[in-house]
């Protein structure tokens, strides 16, 4: 396939009905830690903070994650409530530091997301820009506000807001209009932002979900890896969200998946079934996980982008009409590159 033509089909995949579904992939792009950099923090950090039972349980995790893997070895030995509260409490204590530490950067002007300048190329429906993430960090957020979009997470309120959609989505309207018998409302373009398996801005307040920005010494509203991520997804918040998500991908007529590897029950019930049902999907990520291969290669609706090497010459590679191309010298997988390559030419 000539270069050309692949820009041109790419191009063509920003239309209307686009729904994006970001996952970890493309925080680590942005350096945020991946499950790697997080196992290795919570071998390092958490057994002092254990009591002696808990250290016990942790005993016979470690090596389990080492050898397989965080998620792995947490289904395969599932923690204490307690064990698994500590768990959640250093998951975000990681992730608050480094998220910190990028969005310094981005107030100091040093930096711009990667989702930020993508936004800038994404049609606004009136009914928001659906945005759907597993990630708990909110560089979404800050990339729509960036971009001069509003967001939409379904709290209202700076301090302890509480869920309420309706409120939320009317907080964005600027102007009514009474048209013969109709009542026409105009909202600010926004980020309509879902977050199954929840935020570090996430706590609960007299046993309600609420959200506030700055940091507290209390546990926050996140499924971490294995943590009996199925029973806790039917929980306030997180079963809004996971509502409103698996809304957006059945309404979508097409997908942008970025750092996403297909991995989530609460997600894949919905968005896999569509994929293999037709609906054009661009896949952008580092590394294909066996998930997200098996779809460029058995559906033609797929193109999906990674990273690639040929006789030591770095690249994509590309699955087009499930077949296979190498782009020499071009990294799209990464969105910065495909943003300027594609996008941006």
């Amino acid at each position: 396939m000539e270069l050309d033509e692949l820009k041109s089909l790419l191009q063509r995949h920003f239309t209307d009905g686009l729904v994006t579904v970001v996952g970890s992939g493309l925080s680590c792009a942005e350096g945020l830690p991946g499950m790697g950099a997080l196992a290795d923090h919570l071998q390092a950090t958490i057994e002092a903070s254990l009591l002696d039972d808990d250290k016990a349980l942790w005993a016979d995790l470690s090596p389990m994650i080492a050898a397989n893997g965080l998620e792995a070895a947490l289904i395969a030995k599932p923690p204490s409530a307690t064990l698994e509260a500590a768990i959640v409490a250093k998951t975000a204590e990681l992730i608050a530091l480094r998220e910190r530490e990028i969005v310094t950067e981005v107030f100091d002007r040093t930096r711009t997301l990667r989702f930020t300048r993508l936004l800038k190329h994404l049609l606004k429906p009136a009914t928001g820009v659906p945005v759907i993430t597993t990630n708990y960090d909110r560089l979404i957020e800050i990339a729509s506000e960036e971009a001069g979009l509003g967001v939409d997470t379904l709290f209202v309120g700076q301090f302890a807001g509480h869920l309420n959609e309706q409120e939320s989505r009317l907080s964005f309207c600027r102007e009514v209009t009474l048209k013969g018998k109709s009542v026409q409302y105009r909202y600010r373009q926004r980020v309509n932002v879902f977050k199954p398996h929840g935020s570090l801005d996430w706590y609960s307040r007299e046993g309600k979900p609420v959200s506030y920005a700055g940091d507290l010494p209390l546990p926050r509203l996140i499924i971490t890896p294995g943590l009996n991520k199925f029973r806790n997804g039917y929980e306030s918040p997180f079963d809004r969200h996971r509502e409103r998500a698996n809304g957006a991908i059945d309404k979508a007529s097409r997908f942008l998946v970025l750092g996403y590897g297909f991995n989530d029950d609460h997600l894949e019930t919905h968005l896999t079934p569509r994929i293999r049902g037709g609906l054009p999907t661009l896949l952008l990520t580092h590394t294909l996980s066996d998930n997200a291969r098996k779809l460029a290669q058995d559906c033609a609706n797929v193109i999906a982008i990674q990273h690639g090497s040929v006789a030591g010459k770095d690249g994509s590679s590309v699955f087009v009409n499930k077949t296979k191309h190498f782009i020499p010298d071009l990294e799209l997988w990464d969105l910065t590159a495909f943003i300027s390559e594609v996008l941006e030419p």
